[in-house]
């Protein structure tokens, strides 16, 4: 594969396949069908309202809101696709297990802070509005999965908008700082786009990738530590000889 071409032949790993196919069938099937001719009021149920997960204790909404999308098919096909991109790879190096946990962690980490950040915006300015609009779609957990990418493979060429090779570190700081910047000009609660979720996946993306790191060397040095154990003198009393005593593993 050449690898300066990112993620191009990328597969449809276990979990990746189903992520997708879930988040379509949620979209469609709820939203478009149930939703939108049926008027059952699915999306103010299980999207992410800030007020509703801080006062009324709606906790199941950090978790729900990254299976919806809003009615434009645009919105799921660009989270799906990168959730493709950036995410078959990443689940193929770690397992599917830790694929999972990851994704779960940014995106219910960039909802956890996108709530913080909202409600602290409202004491602070007195603005309400970021509490009572709602929050969708798969991104927050999409932008974590693009700031594994950064760090494991920094190195490897991608195009920025098809026709600028730079390394992924640098795409992935840059549209960090897109990201940030865009929340800033727009304000916490953003407009059509809620940035900080995006900021809080890679956000928790870097907490979660530290505390696996973190594990990951405990576990080294318990091994270690086990191994010393296990080690033995062991002296020949019976047979009397020059040689120095062996040490067996």
């Amino acid at each position: 594969m050449n690898r300066s071409v990112a993620f191009q032949t990328a597969p449809f790993t276990k979990a990746v396949k189903w992520l997708i196919i879930i988040n379509v069938a949620v979209w469609f099937i709820f939203q478009v069908l149930m939703e939108g001719f049926m008027h059952v009021p699915f999306t103010s149920l299980f999207a992410l309202y800030p007020g509703k997960v801080i006062f009324d204790f709606q906790i199941w909404q950090i978790f729900t809101y990254m299976f919806l999308h809003s009615m434009s098919v645009t919105h799921i096909l660009f989270n799906m696709l990168m959730l493709w991109f950036f995410g078959a790879e990443l689940e193929q190096r770690w397992g599917t297990k830790f694929f999972l946990i990851y994704y779960f962690s940014c995106g219910i980490g960039a909802a956890i802070l996108y709530c913080i950040g909202v409600w602290a915006w409202a004491l602070g300015t007195g603005s309400q509005t970021g509490l009572i609009v709602p929050v969708i779609g798969a991104s927050g957990a999409v932008f974590g999965l693009l700031l594994a990418q950064g760090i494991i493979f920094g190195e490897r060429i991608v195009y920025f908008f098809m026709l600028f090779p730079m390394k992924t570190k640098y795409f992935v700081a840059l549209m960090g700082l897109v990201q940030l910047a865009s929340m800033m000009t727009s304000g916490v609660s953003g407009g059509e786009v809620a940035y900080l979720a995006h900021v809080g996946g890679l956000v928790a993306g870097f907490v979660t990738l530290q505390v696996k790191a973190w594990f990951t060397r405990q576990d080294f040095k318990k091994k270690a530590k086990n191994k010393g154990r296990n080690l033995r003198l062991v002296v020949d009393n019976e047979k009397k000889s020059d040689k120095p005593p062996k040490y067996w593993n």
